[in-house]
């Protein structure tokens, strides 16, 4: 089996919860569900239109700008940004539009809009997003192509920090997570694609392209 994160072969089988299999990478220490066990197209949908991603939700917005905040300090003004994986509602976009970046969408459910994906952007936002990557590698080597030089990326996403709490955590038990990532993954990234990497909030994660 090859690591869906950094494409290693050093990847065992973790555990077996639910009747789902789990793998884990010896290399970036990712974990992440067997193809054979992802929910169909349909039922990922269904599950998503349950989430409350309101706009005007002051609560949704405080818990954005825990990436937000972070990012904004990396960024020059005006910068020009992508909110990818942004759901039914593109909060976020609007949150850093409000203070003057001009911001594109992508949701493959619910914004596919495929020519923002062939832009070049300052910064690529993802709150809440990179857990449902099926192929995790291709979508950060996409981020990669999306960014100039100097460009940000930031991410917002639980990480997992204990192998024997992990049957239990809340976050693998949502079906629409396949793969999750503690903070050894996000260096493993940083080095294949010669980021650099700060972890220096809870759950957030900047990368800098070199």
């Amino acid at each position: 089996m090859i690591c869906v994160v950094c494409k290693n072969s050093n990847t065992e089988v973790f555990a077996h919860f639910d009747d789902k299999k789990y793998w884990k990478c010896g290399t970036c220490k990712a974990i992440y569900l067997d193809k054979r066990n992802y929910l169909h197209s349909k039922e990922e949908y269904a599950h998503y239109l349950t989430h409350n991603n309101d706009i005007e939700d002051e609560r949704y917005k405080l818990f954005l700008s825990k990436l937000m905040n972070p990012l904004i300090k990396e960024l020059k003004e005006n910068s020009t940004g992508l909110d990818y994986g942004c759901g039914p509602g593109p909060a976020l976009a609007k949150m850093l539009e409000e203070i003057g970046h001009k911001i594109y969408v992508y949701d493959p459910f619910f914004f596919p809009i495929h020519e923002n994906l062939s832009k070049k952007y300052d910064f690529i936002c993802c709150t809440e997003t990179i857990e449902h990557f099926h192929d995790p590698y291709k979508e950060f080597h996409n981020f990669n192509e999306l960014i100039i030089n100097k460009g940000v990326i930031g991410l917002m996403t639980n990480f997992y920090t204990d192998d024997n709490l992990f049957e239990d955590w809340y976050y693998r038990k949502d079906p629409t997570h396949v793969v999750f990532y503690c903070e050894e993954t996000f260096y493993s990234l940083a080095k294949i694609f010669k980021w650099n990497c700060e972890i220096n909030e809870k759950n957030i994660v900047i990368f800098k392209k070199i």
